[in-house]
């Protein structure tokens, strides 16, 4: 592809070259130059691609995206532009083809429910007949394919190429996480989203390589309603205003409020064998009943959400119920069917705000027991064991502390931290090293109606030893229980 064609979005100055040159590849990692490229000079928090131009030139790189001057031979095309990330963006989307505008396109934003939300939506869409692609924490989904990330939401190079393989397998919607971070470094630069969701906002992401402060962060997230053609935004929400004051696009709300313009009244817990969740009634834009299959009334707004961006799409009110009732995200407050008279939950939950969050959600259901199995990273602030210790002291029944992933630290010495927090309160417990023993003695010992939540790993399949990942997947060590092999 001509170069001239990838800068065609783009505001730039030709320092030097031709922009009629043929282009073999993007790239933004010196480690992947290769004959005929474009090479994007990024500023990171670690490494200035600048500073490898000189690297890039002598493998062969056709043409080099920058923000200052840099000194290569004369046959190299230099492009000079004020930001290399937000080209990078540009110039991602030309080389894909625009794949988002084959795309429905649906961003998600928010503290806390992006990945709920994101998974309500693709559940809702599926069940309306739509084949969708996601882009989100716990991973990436292209049909059949699940790709682990690094970043809530990656490099733009990476977004594109997601979007035109998402097309290339039959997805007509993508709906994906969109980060504070997302927005500050251009990852999303030039998508004019189709829909716009924000879910809340509380302080997060704050300090050195995020965030300075929370007014940056909320106008981060802000952001999103810049870039997109209909909104949707929570407004019981204490930062709603702020969060949409300088909206480009029409916001319509939802809430418990009856103020929003889709609300939810007549809220209730819901429990059964294999079932924890929220009932709720719909009014305003639509009426009915929901019955959401995710515990905790905060959960009522992320389903709102949902509910208001797919309906919109043409979703029916049937295909929403449908979704709703039978919802789960691995890793997040999943429920584990185990045919016996006792609730089992696997959740992500690895720190102590966020362990306190489903342990109060749970205990709303009024258990006869609230069991807690859960243990502490190794190598990572021992303060965070002494909290999660005393927070599951205080709101569990019983507390079993396991091990989690102990990298490079000996588990018993994770495990004893864990106790001394445990120990400032009278909650009972006990500790079992290996988390495959724990976990069947948990689910061996559960008594009828008790809550067993297996905290912390989630949707991880591993347990990280000595530099080494090990194969271990909470759900199949389940099953092995159910089976009679624990």
């Amino acid at each position: 592809m001509k170069l001239s064609k990838l800068l065609d979005q783009v505001e730039y100055t030709c320092l030097q070259g031709s922009t009629d040159t043929e282009i073999s590849a993007v790239i933004n990692d010196s480690r992947k130059l290769t004959e005929q490229c474009l090479f994007l000079c990024i500023r990171g928090a670690s490494f200035d691609g600048h500073g490898f131009a000189g690297e890039a030139a002598a493998a062969g790189a056709a043409a080099l995206v920058v923000e200052e001057n840099v000194d290569v031979p004369e046959n190299v095309t230099v492009i000079q532009v004020e930001n290399t990330r937000r080209a990078m963006a540009l110039i991602s989307a030309a080389w894909f083809g625009y794949p988002a505008k084959k795309l429905k396109t649906i961003a998600v934003t928010g503290t806390k429910g992006k990945t709920t939300t994101t998974y309500m939506i693709k559940n809702i869409l599926e069940q309306a007949g739509h084949k969708v692609g996601v882009i989100g924490t716990i991973e990436v989904c292209i049909g059949d394919r699940h790709i682990t990330i690094n970043n809530t939401t990656p490099e733009s190079y990476d977004i594109h190429r997601y979007f035109h393989e998402m097309t290339e397998d039959g997805c007509d919607v993508v709906v994906m996480e969109a980060s504070s971070q997302g927005f500050k470094l251009d990852r999303t630069a030039g998508i004019l989203f189709d829909y716009g969701l924000f879910t809340n906002l509380s302080p997060d992401h704050i300090g050195p390589n995020e965030h300075e402060n929370f007014e940056e962060y909320l106008s981060c997230k802000a952001m999103l309603f810049a870039q997109c053609v209909k909104g949707f935004a929570n407004l019981d929400d204490e930062h709603y205003e702020e969060i949409t004051k300088n909206a480009a696009c029409p916001i319509q709300t939802f809430g418990i409020t009856p103020e929003a313009d889709l609300y939810a009244q007549d809220i209730t817990l819901t429990r059964d064998r294999d079932f924890l969740g929220v009932d709720f009634m719909l009014g305003g834009l639509l009426s009915g009943k929901i019955s959401a299959s995710v515990p905790g009334e905060f959960n009522v707004h992320n389903a709102l959400g949902a509910i208001m961006v797919t309906s919109d799409m043409g979703a029916s009110l049937s295909d929403i119920q449908k979704a709703l009732r039978n919802f789960t995200v691995k890793g997040r407050v999943q429920l584990i069917p185990t045919g016996s008279d006792y609730t089992l939950i696997v959740d992500y939950a690895h720190n102590a705000m966020a362990l306190e969050s489903i342990l109060r959600t749970l205990r709303a259901y009024k258990p006869p027991r609230l069991v807690c199995l859960f243990g502490c990273g190794g190598n990572r602030s021992r303060l965070r064991r002494f909290e999660m210790g005393e927070v599951s002291g205080k709101l569990a029944d019983l507390t079993v502390v396991t091990s989690d992933n102990p990298r490079f630290e000996e588990p018993q010495a994770i495990i004893d931290d864990i106790l001394t927090g445990i120990g400032k309160t009278d909650g009972k417990y006990l500790s079992i090293i290996d988390r495959r023993e724990a976990i069947s003695y948990v689910m061996n010992h559960a008594q009828p109606g008790d809550i067993v939540i297996l905290a912390g790993k989630g949707h991880e399949t591993y347990q990280e030893i000595k530099g080494k990942k090990y194969h271990m997947s909470e759900e199949e060590i389940v099953a092995d229980v159910l089976d009679g092999k624990y």
